[in-house]
């Protein structure tokens, strides 16, 4: 054969090969996208760089795999409503002291489900997995409650907290029948 026609041979696989890797990448970014939601868009935005948000993504997700996540049992699922529904109760007379509990038991509560929850960074990137919706609403929560702690946050901003881990603990929670909706 002419040298040409190999040139040509090779080109062509190059194209192939080059196309295929582009399908596979496109279908990896269409996977994150689903799983992440919203999460994803903020990871590409807080890297700057989509290859590195994927990599991150990609590496929340194999350790999320690798966590034994568990559901409640009803009777657990149970008490933590109740648990809540006095962390509520007692904003009215101290919104403060309620944030600071709201976060105690957000924590307990994933725990509870197999967490891991040493570190709160940590903690937001495993839930992100399972809950990806709402995980934005626990950073904000936190941010509250860590200037709440500083004495830096008004009685509004300890009620968007509350409202913010309420979906995380409703999620988390994962039932209707103990009286809370799901926000995904």
């Amino acid at each position: 054969m002419q040298p040409w026609v190999w040139i040509i041979i090779a080109l062509c696989v190059i194209a192939v090969v080059a196309a295929v890797a582009g399908a596979v990448q496109q279908r990896q970014r269409a996977r994150l996208r689903d799983t992440f939601g919203p999460e994803y868009d903020r990871t590409v935005e807080a890297r700057g760089d989509r290859r590195e948000a994927e990599k991150e993504l990609a590496g929340r997700y194999q350790r999320r795999q690798s966590l034994d996540i568990r559901d409640l049992p009803e009777d657990q699922r149970a008490r933590y409503a109740e648990d809540w529904r006095g962390v509520q109760a007692r904003f009215v007379d101290a919104p403060a002291d309620a944030v600071r509990e709201a976060d105690t038991l957000v924590a307990a509560v994933m725990r509870e489900r197999g967490y891991p929850v040493a570190d709160f960074e940590q903690r937001a990137a495993d839930v992100s997995v399972d809950h990806p919706g709402v995980v934005d609403n626990y950073r904000r929560a936190h941010d509250i409650s860590q200037r709440s702690a500083a004495g830096r946050a008004s009685t509004e901003d300890l009620r968007q907290a509350m409202v913010h881990y309420r979906a995380l603990f409703d999620e988390l929670l994962g039932s209707r029948a103990a009286g809370t909706t799901r926000s995904r």
